[in-house]
Parts: structure tokens; C-alpha cells; sequence
């Protein structure tokens, strides 16, 4: 087995993120959100960085990142895509929308495109139940889909 090592520049990125809260291990929040917000995500290795620059067990950090689904530790896409399956969403056909962009893809849930331009997730509610089925890429909202129009919103991002 590979041990994979954090490059001196990702080390002290996570050095002074933690060193700005102080080091305290009752802003893991904190220090977590910046480093992902760094770093896209956090591997193990991130993981296990902080855990020790803040004095807590590795166990502890991942239990935090696995709990919070704000916190990823798979990289995502330049462009991340994540459908809705809430209720609304769900009766509405959000499950041919996910199978779709899967298909158009060759992705499945939970994985990026191996040229790093697309990550397929699902998320519980986006909050736009009135034009259900919806997905989200980045911050913009697609409502009203169908598995049709899929092609055409991935061809949008593929310039």
C-alpha cells in the first residue's frame, strides 16, 4: 500500500488556516469549510492534517466530515452537478433525470468525469419544489426536467 503525502505547500495552507482560529478544536467547522473551500475537498490526508494541528483524533475529523453533507472527500467538477431527489422532485421523475445525466456522463453517483469537468451527486431538497424535477450545476437551477433535455444542458457547459 502507497502512502500519499500532502505537498509542503498544502501542509502550511493548512497550518495557517488552522493557526487563523487559533488552533482550537472548537472551530473544526471553521477550519474545515476554509480548507475544502482551499483544497475542493477533503482526502484523508487533509483529514488527518488537521486532526493534528488541532489536537483531535483523525477519528473525530472524519466524523465530522462524514456527518455534515456540506463536507466532501471526493473531489468535485469544475462543473458539479447535483439532482434533487426530495418528494416532490422524486414523484416527479427525478430518478430518469439522475439516470440521465449518469448515462450522458458514464458516471455514476458520487464520481467526477475523468476529465475533471463534471461530478454526479444528488442532494434531499433545493427548495424549488414548484418546478420539480430540478438539478442544480454550480449555483444555476434547472426545473421542469426531463430526461430529454439533458444532452442539450451538458452540451451548455462542453464549449
Amino acid at each position: 500500500m502507497a502512502i500519499i503525502k500532502l505537498s509542503e505547500d498544502k501542509v502550511r495552507v493548512i497550518k495557517d488556516i488552522c493557526a487563523s482560529f487559533g488552533n482550537k478544536s472548537g472551530e473544526i467547522i471553521n477550519v474545515l469549510h476554509q480548507v475544502q473551500g482551499r483544497f475542493g475537498y477533503l482526502s484523508a490526508e487533509v483529514q488527518e492534517e488537521v486532526a493534528h494541528e488541532l489536537n483531535m483524533s483523525v477519528a473525530k475529523v472524519y466524523g465530522i466530515v462524514s456527518f455534515y453533507s456540506f463536507f466532501t472527500m471526493q473531489p468535485k467538477g469544475e462543473h458539479p452537478i447535483d439532482v434533487c431527489l426530495g418528494t416532490a422532485c422524486y414523484v416527479r421523475g427525478a430518478e430518469k433525470v439522475l439516470d440521465a445525466f449518469s448515462r450522458q456522463l458514464n458516471v455514476k453517483i458520487g464520481e467526477c468525469t475523468p476529465d475533471g469537468k463534471f461530478s454526479l451527486n444528488t442532494l434531499r431538497c433545493v427548495g424549488a419544489c414548484g418546478l420539480a424535477p430540478v438539478a442544480m450545476i454550480g449555483d444555476k437551477v434547472y426545473g421542469r426536467l426531463t430526461p430529454d433535455m439533458i444532452p442539450g444542458i451538458i452540451a451548455e457547459y462542453n464549449n
